[in-house]
């Protein structure tokens, strides 16, 4: 990771312990003080949340036919990524949560998302995990995240269908994951740059 990645990666973790200490005493009295939300962290979370649901709907119009169930472009990935890297691992688990929520709600069912849920759950976890380790780019946390996205679902397909079978789709998955993990990675560092300046320490 960069330096100027590495520096973006400070403050999104500074910002995401900023949510989290919400509350403090007041010396000498026990009286507890509540700080307020910030209108541009409410709002940034309102453009991700906006974003990764419009993401989703292009990747349901526009269909990937490889022989393969689960080929997708992965463009909700690009706001997870830019989420983590401006915003800290606990916001972007939360506009991923509520994506897949919404996108089962509106496109899909209660499989499609269970699926999304695991995938989306160690996606996020992979990347929070490579992103504190610092020991590679944001391409190389989004191609990270598109695996483990990948896996994450065929688990659960594993686990439902009760066969392992389902895993001979791994290699074309991950295959495309990469693939599509490189563009979102590339494209995710730039707009996380251009976010930064909107990140509330």
């Amino acid at each position: 990771m960069n330096p100027e990645e590495r520096k973006i990666a400070d403050n999104a973790d500074n910002a995401d312990n900023a949510d989290t200490a919400g509350v403090n005493a007041a010396a000498g009295g026990g009286r507890m003080v509540r700080k307020g939300p910030d209108n541009r962290r409410i709002a940034l979370y309102g453009m991700l949340i906006a974003l990764a649901f419009v993401f989703s709907y292009i990747e349901f119009l526009i269909p990937i036919n490889l022989g393969v169930p689960g080929v997708k472009l992965g463009l909700a990935n690009l706001v997870n990524v830019a989420a983590l890297y401006t915003m800290g691992p606990a916001s972007a688990a939360v506009i991923s949560i509520i994506r897949v929520v919404l996108n089962g709600l509106t496109f899909g069912n209660l499989s499609m998302m269970l699926y999304s849920l695991a995938g989306a759950f160690l996606s996020i976890i992979v990347m929070s995990v490579l992103k504190k380790l610092d020991i590679l780019s944001i391409t190389g946390v989004s191609i990270a995240g598109g695996a483990a996205h990948n896996i994450g679902q065929l688990l659960v397909a594993a686990a439902v269908l009760e066969t392992s079978s389902i895993f001979y789709y791994l290699p074309v998955l991950l295959i495309a994951g990469t693939i599509a993990g490189t563009l979102i990675g590339i494209v995710g560092a730039i707009i996380t740059k251009r976010l930064s300046s909107f990140r509330i320490s």
